[in-house]
């Protein structure tokens, strides 16, 4: 990632350091929070509602700010660890609740991404991702960011070798068809153009970088609508410069 884009970082990081008193506040106060990019403060209020969509909104919130804000090795693996146990709660305080089950898994997922491809399979941690997000999209078939992370889920489990796909069963073919399945429910989304976007390279071997190329360009024209979609966008920037001389 370039200076300038770390600068960029930086400063939207420094938007998510203060929270305020979280009592008599609604689920609103919390989601309007995580658009601005206060993500701490979003999860404080988000979890004192004591609901299954206040903690699964907290996952949320912490599970972001875990990936792309905290500073230190210490910080992060405190906050990722909350998220799960926000995950947790959620699915806890209501099992038909769709998006507690995939705010559980995109906890689970993002402290997975911090320990390495091998832990994570040694703790099982793909199974458990894997599980949550089928359990989602058994209670609401159409929910797109399920779709979205499930095919993530292939893709990353089959580019990650021969034992990772014995183990889970991750593969190529699974990974395209919930991928497509995104894109009929969000065909105009930035964040899955960009999911799909980054694998395609790989998925597709012989026409996948120029549909990288054009997916990825495309979603450099979709209006930002909050702060975790700036991390978003400069991700995509990223994912055109690898792709130079391709």
């Amino acid at each position: 990632m370039t200076f300038v884009r770390l600068v960029r970082l930086a400063s939207i990081g420094g938007l998510v350091l203060f929270a305020s008193d979280v009592s008599a506040q609604s689920i609103g106060d919390a989601e309007l929070a995580f658009t601005e990019g206060r993500f701490v403060e979003a999860a404080d209020i988000a979890e004192a509602l004591e609901t299954s969509a206040g903690y699964a909104l907290a996952a949320k919130s912490l599970a972001v700010y875990g990936h792309y804000v905290a500073t230190g090795e210490d910080e992060r693996d405190e906050v990722i660890d909350r998220a799960i146990r926000m995950g947790e709660e959620a699915v806890r305080a209501d099992s038909t609740n769709a998006e507690a089950h995939f705010q559980s898994a995109h906890a689970v997922g993002r402290y997975a991404q911090t320990v390495g491809t091998m832990t994570a399979l040694r703790e099982g941690l793909g199974g458990k991702v894997r599980e949550l997000l089928e359990a989602a999209l058994a209670i609401n078939p159409d929910f797109a960011e399920a779709h979205l992370a499930l095919a993530g889920w292939h893709a990353d489990v089959a580019a990650a070798g021969r034992v990772a796909r014995w183990m889970y069963g991750g593969n190529r073919e699974d990974a395209i068809a919930h991928y497509e399945r995104t894109m009929e429910l969000e065909p105009d989304h930035k964040v899955v153009l960009h999911g799909y976007g980054t694998r395609l390279p790989y998925l597709d071997e012989e026409k996948g970088v120029e549909r990288a190329r054009e997916m990825l360009s495309r979603a450099l024209d979709i209006p930002i609508r909050d702060v975790y979609e700036e991390y978003v966008h400069l991700e995509i920037l990223d994912a055109l410069d690898a792709l130079e001389g391709r």
